[in-house]
């Protein structure tokens, strides 16, 4: 375990950089796969996306330097972790965007999903749910 640890990488903790759609393309892989190599992001990618490896593995050392994945040695090549969870990046998200968009009114961002999505009765009665469990404390 001790050496596993040594052979970490990873950049000092500050704060995380917005996500490009390409970097957010293979953050959601990695969330979704867990701890991979570069080829299992390249695969998980197929066939909707084709990537070069190289390209790959551009953008998740980009992650990396980012702070969004920290590696490991594995063999010739390193193993991606994720070092933000997806919750944390989506909270982190919408608070940037409440701020930036909806000069900070939670409200407005509620206002605008129901003006502009087309919600199935399911999902509506989901979000009541929500409200009213958030209004009990």
């Amino acid at each position: 375990m001790a050496a596993s640890k040594a052979n970490k990488r990873s950049r000092a903790a500050k704060p995380l950089k917005e996500l490009t759609a390409v970097e957010l393309e293979m953050m959601n892989v990695i969330w979704r796969i867990g701890p991979c190599s570069v080829a299992q992001v390249q695969d998980s990618l197929r066939p909707q996306r084709e990537l070069a490896y190289t390209s790959v593995s551009t953008v998740v050392r980009i992650l990396e330097q980012k702070g969004y994945v920290t590696s490991e040695k594995q063999g010739r090549g390193h193993l991606y972790h994720a070092a933000v969870s997806k919750q944390s990046y989506q909270a982190s998200s919408l608070t940037r965007i409440v701020h930036h968009v909806f000069d900070g009114a939670p409200s407005l961002l509620v206002q605008r999903l129901l003006d502009s999505e087309a919600l199935a009765p399911d999902e509506l009665a989901q979000i009541e749910q929500l409200l009213r469990e958030k209004a009990k404390g």
